[in-house]
């Protein structure tokens, strides 16, 4: 029968078996591929050190990279051209103002608003002037006027890239602000000269939200097309891919500047000049929102009107129909209805024209929501029919 051995010398311990074995003793065996819990502390000591120092020389690399970036914004102020310069128009010139010059063209007048932020103002019917000064041309302009806007002003465009051509200047650079994306891009893509840029972005505030700066508020982009050149790839709905997919453009945009390059997927020898000077434009203009401290998100079309169908639009489809219900503060109020007045009152605040527009232009992302949130009603009402039913029942057997 087997037996318990120790061993008090050196305080090892064994239990004997059932079948009258010894056990293995519980000290680690050297040749198991074990570490001892202090050669662990001996392996990590200075370890901690040596990230922090390496932090602190990565901050010193950005600091410099970042002077050195500013430097080169400075070096050569953009002309922005703002089309519809409305309160929003404004709103968005006035921060865009410090870093570049500021065009306006609109119906109405505003050129002591335009001079103010240290530009001009051109009357619309004065097109070519307008497009014969600028780097950039910004559509500030509702989601409904823009086909319209652009195709009253295709005449001018065409014959501005005319000029360009014999002059042998590149640009200028097209964007829009609207809240869908994908009606904005297919016109632009289509309607616009071949040698138009194109980037579609979608700044996620307002003059509410945006009154105290731009930090950290959303800015939405997708770098479209340069020099005749579609860049977008296909959007995807998966995060994680996305995720992945970004920090892939991060490793590669770090290996171009390594490299002595920008990008090393668009600093090659193939470039055309005009290639290279529209990525330059197209990057001081992201760069702007960049610095007022903007958090930048790069997002195909697609995937961005999907994502707002299910954000945006369903905020605006539920705060309109609240709109309907006629509600009213009450003595009784908890913080879930006081909520609920609040999206009201914001989402009643704006324009039924953005409403529609958010419906209209991203059509079967918004069917979507319409006829999810009808079958959401209807499954609740459902529950509800149920247990009256069942209480019925119980009632009639009682």
């Amino acid at each position: 029968m087997g037996e318990s051995v120790a061993d008090d010398n050196d305080s090892r311990h064994a239990v004997a078996s059932g079948n009258g074995t010894r056990a293995a003793a519980d000290e680690p065996d050297p040749d198991d591929g074990t570490v001892d819990v202090n050669e662990k502390v001996v392996m990590s000591a200075g370890r901690l050190q040596d990230l922090k120092k390496k932090e602190k020389e990565l901050l010193e690399l950005i600091k410099m990279l970042r002077m050195e970036k500013n430097k080169e914004l400075v070096k050569e102020r953009l002309v922005i051209g703002v089309i519809g310069f409305g309160n929003f128009g404004q709103f968005i010139a006035k921060t865009l103002s410090g870093h570049a010059k500021i065009v306006a063209m609109s119906r109405s007048d505003y050129s002591a608003q335009a001079e103010a932020m240290g530009g001009c103002y051109v009357p619309l019917s004065k097109p070519e002037t307008f497009f014969r000064q600028v780097d950039v041309v910004l559509f500030m302009v509702s989601i409904k006027s823009f086909k319209d806007t652009l195709k009253n002003l295709m005449p001018a465009i065409v014959a501005d890239q005319e000029r360009r051509k014999t002059l042998g200047f590149s640009g200028p650079l097209f964007a829009d602000v609207l809240s869908v994306k994908e009606h904005p891009r297919k016109l632009m893509l289509e309607m616009l000269p071949e040698k138009c840029d194109v980037v579609c972005t979608h700044p996620m505030f307002g003059p509410v939200s945006g009154k105290n700066g731009w930090t950290n508020l959303k800015f939405i982009f997708e770098k479209t097309r340069v020099d005749g050149k579609v860049l977008a790839l296909p959007g995807t709905t998966d995060m994680a891919g996305r995720r992945k997919a970004r920090m892939a453009g991060i490793a590669k945009h770090a290996r171009g500047m390594i490299g002595g390059g920008v990008d090393g997927s668009r600093n090659t020898k193939d470039d055309t000049t005009a290639a290279k000077e529209g990525f330059d434009r197209m990057e001081r203009f992201l760069s702007i929102w960049e610095e007022e401290g903007c958090t930048m998100e790069e997002m195909s079309c697609k995937d961005h009107d999907l994502y707002a169908a299910r954000s945006q639009f369903i905020t605006h489809l539920v705060g309109r129909t609240l709109g309907t219900c006629k509600l009213q503060p009450t003595p009784v109020d908890t913080m879930g209805f006081e909520s609920m007045l609040a999206l009201d009152k914001s989402v009643n605040a704006d324009s039924f024209d953005l409403f529609y527009g958010l419906y209209k232009y991203n059509n079967y992302n918004a069917m979507d929501i319409i006829f999810g949130l009808r079958r959401g009603i209807d499954d609740v009402l459902a529950d509800l029919r149920k247990i009256d039913h069942q209480q019925f029942d119980a009632e009639a057997r009682a």
